[in-house]
């Protein structure tokens, strides 16, 4: 699986979701968006899941958040996840 990380903490609104779109855009079946974020990026996972891509997002034990896109279905995306769990 190839990786597009966005590391989104430092970002400001709507900064984060603009630069995740552009990723989504162009992920294919081998391929996941992994964006680090200071807080759960709800508008983002609310698109992913009106275009059923799999997503996931956990908060680590920085507080920051970790979520993972990807339109292929039968990726389990917690094994690509990179954070400790609270």
């Amino acid at each position: 699986m190839r990786e597009y990380f966005l590391d989104a903490r430092a970002l400001e609104h709507p900064e984060p979701l603009k630069q995740a779109i552009e990723i989504l855009k162009n992920l294919d079946q081998e391929s996941f968006l992994y964006m680090l974020h200071r807080k759960e990026p709800i508008p983002l996972l609310a698109l992913a899941n009106e275009h059923n891509l799999n997503n996931i997002s956990k908060e680590g034990e920085d507080s920051n958040w970790h979520i993972l896109i990807s339109p292929n279905s039968e990726v389990k995306l917690e094994e690509y996840i990179r954070y400790v769990s609270k």
